[in-house]
Parts: structure tokens; C-alpha cells; sequence
């Protein structure tokens, strides 16, 4: 999965890091979830631990979108076979399907022809009966790939607002208030387009709490962001948006244009929703690598946030803690959390928040306590920030001149540095997105 593991594994701990996030990765890929958590008896469908009699319906569909969409939509496939009739999803990630149509999107930031897909699966909603069953195969991404601007708003500007805040620190649950409020797709609205349809939502969740409202800008959960809201973010965090985004925001806190359905809306009368992946899934893969590889593991949170650079501080110091006293748990030892980190970008370099995480802590094991550490940060989708780079994989002796990285850090170019002490992880696009995934291994 990690091209050039060999050559990035030099050290024993290195090699376990590796492994973890490898093992992660493969736990949160479709073909292994959906074969987990769904199964089909006959005419009984079961997902989790709930079941729906497909004789109730005319006709099965499966729509929605992000970077593991198509995997999940060739997934499901397999189960049901020729019970499936059609669907559409959008992804980054293609894979070969025979009764659903894979369209391609971009991401992090909407491109037109996810536009083209995002209509598409609107259209396919529309056409969406009382009888019919659509399976909504909701993975992280979605939010850049189903993009669907509402009113005036023109892709160019949601090119412009989702650049503007994703540079700005803001957590995605502020980030996805503002999509959802320029959208037709987003907010629950797939839903209300759907309807009266019975809609069963496989999410592959890749935010911290796994709120359903907030993977993929939550197309088909019920919304309790608003416009006025949204307007605060932009306000928050000084985003000079386009006027056609404001105009937008301003005439729905206004009352002029409808708001995203809530909890009560008859729109999920008939929608369900199973979160069938999350950060938990790849931690516990992890866990299990750790553990037969030798190592004592200890999962911290899978709800880790924040700056990337001060996390790392922070989980350097338990290794440290950990070498030094055994607390809180014993060497050998593996150190595991997940969630989503941020980066303010305040320079011009490139790189993403696994990359900064990953050069933080390599600065803090320079000379410190924690001779025989490695760490290990990824995005489990393989992109982190807008960069080809999955992550990295440090030790103490990745940085040589602490002020060079330094530089480096202030300059938000993590990436390039890294990159030129050959300590990126590249896997390409892994066909999931559980969020972000750190493996610090203490010998």
C-alpha cells in the first residue's frame, strides 16, 4: 500500500508505524466493511442490525458521493447482485461497477464536472418513487465532490470559499455550515429530493463524533446549522467571500430562501442512517497490528483536533512520559489516536495537517527523551491537504537543523521539507476516508 515501504522502513520502529497505518487503511476499506455490515436472506436486506424487506420495493438504487463512493457502490454490488437497478455516485476514486454510474469528481476543492455528477444524483433522486429503496453510500469527500451551488452562487465562488476556509483553521463542522448553505444537495436536502423514497445511509464517517449532519456536508441528515449561522463562520474567521456567497447567506437568514430541513422535517419519515465506518474501525486495526507485531498498545482518542503542530507537542510527550516511566502504559508500545487536525495557513509553503503533525514532532524528538520513537500520521484517504503526500514517517533523526524546520513549519511548507529528508508516505488514493490515523511506536 505505501509505495517505497522499504526504503522508509529503516528502523524497527518505523517498520511498526508502518504497519499500523497499513493495517488501519485496509480495515476502512469498503470491500471489507460493507461485506461486514451488510448481507442479503432472500428478500431480507440486513444492514447492521437492521433489516428491510426488499419485496417492499420496485426498484433498488445507490447514490451519494465522496472518495470511497465507488468502492462502496461496487461493494454493495457484490452483495445484492442484479437486486441493485441503477444508481450514480460521485468520487475521486473510480471503481469498475456494472448497474451504478461512477462519476468522477475533484477534491478538496469542487471542480465542474462534480457538478455534472452532482446533478446527476439529483436527478436520479427525483425520479425516486414511493416504492423505491435507495441505498446513500456517504463517504468523507463528499463535500467537494457533490457540489451542487444553489441560487446565484456559481462554482467559481465555492472554489473560492472552500479555499478561503480551509486555509483559515476553521474545523469542518464550520467549514460544512457554509456548504451546506450553498447547496441543493447538502443539508439534508438529498433527502427531501428523494422523498417519500426509503433511503438507508452507509456512512463511512471522517469527523471527529461522527455526527451524520456533518459527514459529507450530510446530504441526507437532518440539519441544525443555519444560515445565519454560516454567516458567522465567514465573519469568525475573516473570509473575504464572494458577494454572490454573502448575497446567498444574507437573503436565507433573511427568510428569503428556504432553510435546510431539521430533525422534524416529513423528508426523513422514511430515511435511516448506519454509520457503518469511523476513525474507531482504523484505530482498532492498528490496535490489532500493534499487538501481534509485540507491542503493548494504547488507543488515546479517536476525537483528536486542534493546530496539527500542537497535537503533536502533546503526543510526543506521552512518549516521552511512556519512555521514561512507563506511564501510561509500558514499552514496547504503540501509541494510536485519530480524529482531524487543522492547519492555520499563515505562509505559502505546501503541505497538509499529517504532514505539520509529522514535522512538529519530529522537531520535539530532536535531542529529547524519546531516542527510539517513530511516528507515523496519515490521511486515510491518501491526500493530505492538497498534496499527493498520504502523510509522513519521522524519527529523531529526520530533522538535522531545527531552525531549517522551523522555517519550514512558519512557512506552512511541511511537504517540501519532508519531502527532501525522503519522509513522505505516498499510497495514492486508498478507496476509503475514515479520517486522520497516527501510530507513535515507543521501543
Amino acid at each position: 500500500m505505501i509505495e517505497r515501504r522499504d526504503a522508509l522502513a529503516t528502523t524497527p520502529a518505523r517498520d511498526a508505524a508502518l504497519a499500523c497505518v497499513e493495517a488501519g487503511i485496509e480495515a476502512g476499506h469498503p470491500r471489507t466493511v460493507v461485506r461486514n455490515a451488510v448481507s442479503v436472506d432472500g428478500d431480507a436486506l440486513r444492514v447492521d442490525d437492521r433489516t428491510y424487506d426488499l419485496g417492499d420495493y420496485d426498484e433498488v438504487l445507490v447514490l451519494g458521493g465522496g472518495n470511497a463512493a465507488g468502492h462502496v457502490a461496487a461493494a454493495l454490488e457484490a452483495v445484492l447482485g442484479d437486486r441493485i437497478d441503477g444508481g450514480v455516485v460521485v468520487t475521486d476514486d473510480p471503481a469498475a461497477t456494472e448497474r451504478v454510474t461512477v462519476r468522477e469528481g475533484d477534491h478538496p476543492v469542487p471542480s465542474e464536472r462534480g457538478v455534472a455528477g452532482a446533478r446527476d444524483v439529483l436527478a436520479a433522486a427525483d425520479d425516486a418513487g414511493e416504492r423505491t429503496l435507495v441505498l446513500a453510500a456517504i463517504t468523507g469527500g463528499g463535500s467537494a465532490l457533490l457540489p451542487a451551488p444553489a441560487g446565484e452562487v456559481t462554482l467559481s465562488d465555492l472554489q473560492s470559499v472552500t479555499d478561503a476556509l480551509l486555509a483559515s483553521g476553521a474545523d469542518i463542522g464550520e467549514i460544512n455550515a457554509v456548504r451546506k448553505h450553498l447547496s441543493a444537495l447538502k443539508g439534508g436536502r438529498l433527502a427531501r429530493r428523494a422523498a417519500p423514497a426509503t433511503v438507508v445511509s452507509l456512512l463511512f464517517s471522517d469527523v471527529v463524533g461522527d455526527d451524520p449532519s456533518v459527514v459529507a456536508s450530510g446530504p441526507t441528515a437532518p440539519d441544525a446549522s443555519t444560515f445565519d449561522g454560516a454567516l458567522g463562520v465567514l465573519d469568525r474567521y475573516g473570509i473575504d467571500a464572494p458577494a454572490s456567497v454573502r448575497e446567498h447567506l444574507e437573503r436565507g437568514a433573511a427568510g428569503g430562501v428556504p432553510e435546510t430541513p431539521g430533525p422534524d422535517d416529513p423528508a426523513f419519515d422514511r430515511v435511516t442512517t448506519h454509520v457503518v465506518a469511523d476513525a474507531r474501525t482504523a484505530l482498532h486495526a492498528a490496535r490489532d497490528a500493534a499487538r501481534e507485531r509485540g507491542y503493548e498498545p494504547l488507543v488515546l482518542s479517536a476525537r483528536v483536533r486542534g493546530e496539527a503542530r500542537e497535537a503533536a507537542k502533546t503526543h510526543v510527550a506521552v512518549a516521552e512520559e511512556a519512555r521514561s516511566t512507563g506511564d501510561p502504559v509500558s514499552p514496547p508500545a504503540v501509541i494510536l489516536s485519530g480524529g482531524e487536525t487543522t492547519v492555520t495557513v499563515r505562509g505559502d509553503g505546501e503541505g497538509g495537517p499529517n504532514q505539520e503533525f509529522a514535522l512538529s514532532a519530529a522537531l520535539e524528538l530532536v535531542g529529547g527523551s524519546a531516542d527510539g520513537v517513530a511516528v507515523a500520521a496519515v490521511d486515510t484517504d491518501g491526500i493530505d491537504g492538497a498534496t499527493d503526500a498520504a502523510g509522513a514517517v519521522v524519527d529523531g533523526g529526520t530533522v538535522e537543523d531545527p531552525d531549517d524546520a522551523r522555517a519550514a513549519l512558519a512557512d506552512n511548507d511541511a511537504c517540501t521539507y519532508l519531502d527532501d529528508r525522503d519522509a513522505l508516505l505516498q499510497t495514492g488514493a486508498t478507496g476509503t476516508n475514515l479520517n486522520d490515523l497516527r501510530a507513535l511506536v515507543v521501543e
